[in-house]
């Protein structure tokens, strides 16, 4: 049973435009957008969003954060009005404030239906599995407002599908289909609108058979060694491998391999 996620933080003591819920049994939080019918996202809420990826970090209940928005589409992207009003200083955090899926140590999942659009497709990108429905459609349309990206989407896409593909994509602000998306490497699994949650549910249950340890060791190794040599990543993947070498998880992991038992983690 979810209930509503409580913060300490003053500056999340109202929401602006999403709800945090926990599901304590599961380990699981849900960040969902709620500003129907289009969830956009508003300045203020960029700034929660960061606090709150850094609070459910730092929670020992949670294991595994999902990402979704309420109805038929993820999220439009953000308020428009909001640029101009910014100052400079602000504007310049953004891509800081978006980036906070992936600088989370846990597993964080996006789940995405209907627009994807700008802000919205940025945050997905930070997040380590895109699940998306036949509906989905990704798009980064700000030449249309005279802009480009500003919160990481170029940077990240570029690293996911390459340079042609990118330009494609943000220099005609085109529209890419969940299908698409699956097939160019952008999305980890495309499903029928049905079977969204579905989906989602079960990928946060088989990540919760892991090790908790070796989940936050692996997200961030590869983070770490995304734009890294060949040679200083393997030397980063064998020196982490060493140090889990040492954990009790691993101990429990190869114990319950060799007696052909479910393993019983800890994050140890």
């Amino acid at each position: 049973m979810s209930e509503t996620y409580t913060f300490s933080d003053p500056r999340l003591s109202t929401l602006d435009g999403f709800r945090v819920e926990i599901t304590s049994e599961k380990q699981r939080a849900d960040v969902i957008l709620d500003r129907p019918p289009l969830n956009v996202i508003s300045m203020a809420a960029r700034d929660q969003l960061r606090l709150v990826f850094e609070a459910l970090d730092e929670d020992e209940r949670v294991r595994i954060i999902v990402l979704s928005g309420m109805g038929e589409h993820f999220s439009s992207g953000g308020n428009i009005k909001g640029f101009m009003e910014a100052s400079p200083e602000h504007v310049s955090k953004l891509a800081w404030n978006i980036a906070a899926p992936s600088r989370c140590s846990k597993p964080v999942i996006a789940a995405n239906r209907g627009y994807t659009f700008g802000v919205g497709f940025e945050i997905s990108l930070a997040c380590d599995f895109r699940i998306v429905s036949e509906t989905c459609r990704y798009a980064l349309p700000e030449q249309k407002l005279g802009q480009i990206p500003g919160s990481g989407g170029s940077a990240r896409l570029q690293k996911i599908i390459g340079v042609t593909r990118t330009k494609d994509i943000v220099m005609r602000s085109k529209r890419i289909a969940g299908k698409t998306a699956l097939d160019w490497g952008i999305a980890t699994e495309c499903v029928a609108d049905s079977d969204l949650e579905s989906t989602v549910d079960a990928l946060v249950d088989e990540l919760l058979e892991f090790s908790p340890l070796a989940q936050r060791t692996a997200k961030k190794m590869l983070n770490d060694t995304d734009d890294a040599f060949l040679t200083t990543a393997i030397e980063l993947e064998g020196l982490n491998y060493s140090r889990l070498r040492q954990s009790e998880d691993f101990r429990e992991g190869v114990e319950a391999f060799h007696e052909k038992r479910k393993a019983n983690f800890t994050g140890r």
